[in-house]
């Protein structure tokens, strides 16, 4: 009964942990994965970089597209759920378990990301500093303070750099 009880915690300080980084596991919806591609509008063999990837929904929705994508996980069992869910596009795939804002983040053509509120600035000053530019941003929720939108479709916005 013990090891029940050391696993929950285990559960629960990986799903809890995060909120000191960024935002919690909440899975983005088939109407805003699609809204969010089709803003990216990205070409087979373009990439595009997940900032949170969760349990690779949106992973395998790109790479199912040809699109190359690479997803940054915080959450250790997140990032087993998908890479299980992705194994069958592990050509086009690849998940970085790991806290995003210390990390450099490779070429892409759009970064996709469902943070909270309070950490949109933020994420507008490390894309401001991103060399590799342009890049498309698109953010399900939440806006960028003092940045316009593109363009919007069902709660997800595009911002272009």
């Amino acid at each position: 009964m013990i090891w029940l009880a050391l696993v929950a915690i285990v559960i629960a300080i990986c799903f809890a942990g995060v909120l000191l980084f960024g935002a919690p596991y909440l899975p983005t919806l088939d109407p805003q994965v699609k809204a969010a591609l089709e803003l990216a509008s990205l070409k087979p063999g373009q990439t595009l970089l997940e900032l949170g990837s969760g349990d690779g929904k949106v992973l395998v929705a790109a790479a199912k597209q040809g699109i190359n994508v690479v997803g940054y996980e915080l959450n250790p069992i997140l990032v087993v759920i998908a890479w299980l869910r992705t194994r069958r596009y592990k050509k086009h795939v690849k998940i970085i378990w790991g806290d995003f804002w210390n990390q450099s983040w490779p070429e892409s053509q759009a970064i996709f990301t469902f943070l909270l509120p309070r950490y949109m600035d933020k994420l507008n000053k490390k894309v401001i500093q991103y060399p590799h530019k342009p890049v498309k941003v698109i953010s399900f929720a939440f806006k960028i303070p003092d940045k316009t939108p593109k363009q919007e479709k069902k709660g997800v916005f595009l911002y272009e750099y």
